[in-house]
């Protein structure tokens, strides 16, 4: 049997975490690492999977009282593990000790074990804002992010403004906080008139992607 795809998606054989391709990551297991619910699209080898939950009590009460949308699994064992998000773009990133980011918890796909995380809220958004509570990540390691669309990424120098739902994240560095969009049925963003927008000051960066996110399906009645 002969196909060009047999090349093409043959398994990458690095421990650790990497991309099978863009949509896919593949971690290269001995030990354990956090990775979403829900997010395992195949695994090799004798892996256990594990509700993880908030993680501390503190957190517990943050993540039920913000609605972050980051529920967590631990993955242990020895093996590959193949993880993937509604076939969005993955892409990896590496703290190295000395720095910090901040991530959508709903774009979060897998992290490493040694790595610190908790909930943050962003400064002055209120409860009317909702949805500005995300993930700050410290320590060394690595994190795979999922983006819906291609992402593209701001330097900041000067003061930015993104949608709430299209941040995927930012230097944990920068200044935040909320505007409001003052004039009724504003029409600014790709949305049905977005009332808030994350507002970004100071020396960094932040990650956008090319929409809002998945849709939420509609049940019907």
């Amino acid at each position: 049997m002969r196909s060009a795809l047999f090349q093409q998606a043959r398994e990458i054989g690095q421990p650790g975490m990497h991309l099978q391709n863009h949509k896919m990551l593949r971690v290269g297991l001995n030990g354990e690492f956090h990775a979403r619910q829900g997010a395992m699209v195949a695994y090799q080898g004798n892996v256990d999977f594990d509700y993880q939950g908030a993680g501390s009590v503190g957190r517990f009460f943050k993540k039920a009282f913000t609605g972050e949308g980051m529920p967590l699994m631990k993955v242990s064992g020895q093996g590959d593990v193949f993880l993937a998000r509604d076939a969005w773009d993955v892409h990896l990133i590496d703290l190295e000790g000395d720095d910090a980011i901040t991530v959508n918890g709903d774009n979060v796909l897998a992290f490493e074990s040694g790595l610190s995380w908790d909930i943050q809220r962003v400064q002055g958004a209120g409860i009317t804002a909702g949805g500005l509570f995300n993930t700050t990540f410290t320590g060394r390691g690595r994190i795979a992010i999922a983006c819906h669309g291609t992402p593209v990424l701001l330097d900041i120098d000067q003061p930015t403004f993104v949608d709430t739902d299209s941040a995927v994240a930012w230097s944990a560095s920068l200044r935040t906080g909320v505007r409001r969009t003052m004039k009724i049925g504003a029409l600014i963003g790709r949305g049905s008139g977005e009332a808030f927008q994350l507002a970004l000051e100071g020396q960094g960066f932040v990650l956008v992607q090319a929409s809002e996110g998945a849709p939420v399906p509609v049940q019907a009645g």
